[in-house]
């Protein structure tokens, strides 16, 4: 696959762990392996088809690993690369910037997106 250009690389990780639910699936693998349905529970609003893509996304990106157990009925986990894991770093320094200064972001004068 041939690679993007990026004029900024921040651009990069945005695309890998960019939308609401890429951070959330990434803390729930950063405790471990989970299952398909796990993960659905634990995400509260996540449909079945969103959680399949967004999966499919961080798998293609080589965030994650499928495996897949050879049994009746098949079993299917997901757990991190080691690529995936060194999100971590990076996302505990994106919630100490929350914590430290999610207060001063002015949300009322945002511009209203479309979807809003």
């Amino acid at each position: 696959m041939p690679k993007k250009n990026v004029s900024c690389l921040v651009e990069t990780t945005l695309a890998v762990v960019g939308g609401r639910w890429k951070v959330l699936i990434l803390q729930q693998l950063f405790n471990g392996a989970k299952r398909f349905n796990e993960l659905r529970r634990s995400l509260t609003g996540i449909t079945h088809k969103t959680l399949t893509r967004q999966l499919r996304e961080m798998e293609a990106d080589q965030i994650i690993n499928r495996k897949i157990y050879p049994q009746i009925p098949p079993k299917v986990e997901y757990s991190l690369t080691r690529l995936g894991k060194t999100l971590q770093p990076v996302l505990n320094a994106m919630h100490l910037w929350a914590e430290r200064h999610g207060a001063e972001v002015n949300w009322d004068r945002r511009p209203k997106t479309a979807s809003a």
